[in-house]
């Protein structure tokens, strides 16, 4: 009976370590989902903004994606009413430094349920991940930095680093370019 039991323990053991594999790789496959559709929908508002003559693209920076969308997620928030949204849910943050008439600009959070990878940010725990709006450019001579004469050629979505006052895109950008190329401080 002791021996039956023993097996039972440990095949139950084996079972909860499956299903909790399984559902951290659900939500990063859904996170990513929910980033690429989001990434999709900045490609389409830039173009549209880069054809339309009385736009510019520099305007767009810090838009909340998912006002881009028809489709609404159960798992957005909307505007973040806490400093974080629960775990598992999306929500965006408005910056109280840059308000327009049109629209609120700021950065979408997400806070994981569970520790995740997502586009090679690396699971922390207890840590949510944000993204903000940028513009895009032409980078000639490759040193990641915008000169005057590098033109603007669309929306993408850029990590920042949630610090308790404000996000710290530097430091993010220099984390995401750093993991990009595999190199390490």
């Amino acid at each position: 009976m002791l021996v039956a039991l023993a097996v039972l323990f440990l095949l139950w053991w084996f079972v909860l370590d499956v299903v909790d594999r399984e559902a951290s790789r659900v939500e990063q496959v859904s996170a990513t989902l929910v980033l690429s559709q989001l990434q999709s929908a900045l490609v389409i508002k830039g173009a549209e903004v880069m054809l339309a003559r009385d736009q510019s693209l520099l305007q767009h920076e810090g838009l909340n994606p998912f006002e881009l969308l028809e489709h609404q997620w159960g798992r957005y928030r909307g505007q973040c009413r806490r400093a974080l949204p629960p775990p598992g849910y999306w929500c965006f943050q408005s910056r109280t430094e840059r308000k327009t008439a049109h629209r609120q600009e700021g950065w979408f959070i997400y806070n994981p349920a569970r520790p995740i990878t997502l586009r090679g940010r690396p699971p922390e725990v207890a840590q949510p991940l944000a993204w903000e709006v940028t513009t895009d450019f032409a980078d000639r001579n490759n040193n990641g930095q915008r000169e005057h004469e590098e033109r603007l050629t669309g929306l993408k979505l850029e990590p920042v680093a949630l610090q308790p006052e404000s996000a710290q895109r530097q430091d993010a950008k220099r984390w995401h370019d750093e993991s990009e190329t595999g190199k390490e401080d």
